[in-house]
């Protein structure tokens, strides 16, 4: 497997429109937790599987706690399921599970995937073009 094909990243979306991709500790290697914990800003996440190569972490306090929604996470959810809810606060994204249960990261090609598909889930104002007489 080459390096770029190690499933070592993450994604975290937050809900004013910023992401950070993250190093995801390898597998069976402490720190999954933490990890999820530093980035939800909480020490009680939930697991929601996206999809069986995609998971998605987030503070399940957060609605309680008059998080903002997440835009991007629930969008994301709803590409690939039927949507039931809106999810509230800072989320990571990982893969999904090996056959032991354990959390896999995200490849460089899926982290890109993801972003693009963030990147269209925000609203983003493009400028228009300037002319040249009027600058």
């Amino acid at each position: 497997m080459t390096t770029e094909q190690k499933n070592n990243h993450a994604l975290i979306l937050r809900t004013n429109g910023e992401f950070e991709i993250i190093d995801w500790p390898p597998t069976g290697a402490r720190g999954h937790l933490e990890t999820l914990y530093r980035a939800t800003d909480s020490r009680a996440v939930d697991g929601i599987d996206i999809s069986p190569t995609l998971t998605m972490w987030l503070n399940n306090a957060a609605p309680n706690a008059n998080a903002p929604v997440n835009r991007s996470a629930t969008i994301l959810y709803a590409l690939h399921r039927e949507p039931h809810q809106h999810y509230h606060g800072t989320v990571v994204i990982t893969g999904g599970a090996d056959r032991h249960g354990e959390t896999l990261g995200l490849t460089k090609d899926e982290v890109a995937a993801l972003v693009e598909i963030h990147l269209m889930s925000i609203p983003v104002t493009v400028p228009g073009q300037r002319d040249r007489r009027n600058s």
